[in-house]
């Protein structure tokens, strides 16, 4: 979702540095790198950055505070983030692909993801009932079998593994996707390049989704194997 989508990242600074003030009561100095982790490292590395000597309870505070963070900020959303090129027209084209059903995966916050997604307008292409959020249990890769599970049962239908097209942006992603054994389009929207992204795996690559046609033409062929 971020990078891939959308581009949040001084509201996410904003809402982590609430969060972390009110947890550790001090001022947060440095913030950990975000691009294609889950919450709970980014929360666990930058109260390490920060010098906070972390407990089992720390996650909890935090993730509750970083939510009550977001949602007191939808107007900052909708001031200070933004959509990147083609996402709302690559969305709106895909979930019209015959059998499509559409959904995000993102390691952040629920209760976050809805915020963004709602704020600039992407939420209504989007089931978001069925997609894959932050799980303190579980990683990336197991998340995408979540939401394909979620997603057969809501739809009652079967969703083959190869079936499943993951469009994501850091090559961590692109690993979560072949844990999950889905296919895996790359676009070099975030922090890495088409090169990166190529040699991380992705099935395929292309520099964003502006290029709604190439983007429905890249999922066809994945889906059709």
């Amino acid at each position: 979702m971020d990078h891939t989508l959308l581009d949040a990242g001084r509201v996410t600074r904003e809402a982590y540095a609430e969060a972390f003030q009110e947890v550790a009561g001090v001022p947060m100095e440095r913030m950990a790198p975000t691009a294609g982790r889950t919450e709970s490292e980014i929360v666990f590395e930058t109260l390490a950055f920060n010098g906070v000597v972390t407990g089992d309870d720390h996650l909890d505070a935090f993730t509750a505070a970083l939510a009550r963070a977001y949602s007191v900020r939808r107007d900052r959303v909708r001031a200070h983030a933004r959509a990147l090129p083609g996402a709302a027209e690559a969305l709106e084209a895909a979930g019209r692909l015959p059998g499509a059903i559409q959904s995000v995966l993102t390691g952040s916050l629920e209760a976050a993801a809805r915020i963004k997604l709602a704020e600039l307008g992407l939420d209504r292409h989007l089931d978001l009932a069925v997609g894959g959020y932050f799980s303190p249990v579980y990683p990336k890769g197991a998340t995408i079998e979540t939401s394909r599970i979620k997603a057969a049962a809501a739809y009652k239908t079967t969703i083959a593994e190869s079936a499943t097209v993951l469009v994501a942006d850091h090559p961590l992603d692109v690993r979560a996707a072949q844990i999950a054994r889905a296919r895996c389009l790359g676009v070099a929207t975030g922090t890495a390049t088409e090169t990166e992204l190529r040699a991380a795996g992705a099935d395929e690559v292309l520099p964003g989704l502006a290029d709604t046609r190439a983007v429905l033409v890249a999922v066809d062929r994945l889906t059709r194997g």
